[in-house]
């Protein structure tokens, strides 16, 4: 019998980010879904009910801190592990990221080992 991967929902406009996360966290054990903006990435929130999110938060339609609000103040999802991935590296962005519910908030450039070792602790893995 298998063990099923945990599922990631990753969102990010750039196509090159979300290349690198997903195969990061693919290749950290964990099963990964997609979404290019913002709508998408909660969509995937509400159907999937995943492990964990990670989120940029400059995206079109919702950014990542109106996803993150949303999935905050539905009961269903609360308590999700979210982690902002963003350049926006200002202290009261992050600050922002915290104060609206953030799990963890990891700076663009980042390392992906950082990265899989934060979801890891965020899943209890």
């Amino acid at each position: 019998m298998t063990e099923e991967r945990p599922v990631v929902v990753v969102a990010d406009d750039d196509e090159d980010i979300l290349l690198l996360v997903g195969a990061t966290l693919t290749g950290g054990g964990y099963a990964v879904e997609v979404a290019r903006d913002g709508r998408a990435a909660l969509e995937l929130v509400r159907e999937r009910a995943p492990a964990a999110a990670v989120l940029d938060i400059a995206m079109p339609e919702l950014d990542g801190l109106d996803v993150l609000r949303q999935v905050r103040s539905d009961p269903a999802t609360a308590n999700l592990p979210i982690v902002l991935l963003s350049a926006r590296a200002q202290e009261h962005d992050v600050a922002r990221g915290y104060e609206l519910g953030a799990s963890k908030y990891i700076r663009k450039p980042f390392s992906p080992r950082e990265l899989v070792t934060v979801i890891d602790e965020l899943v209890g893995r």
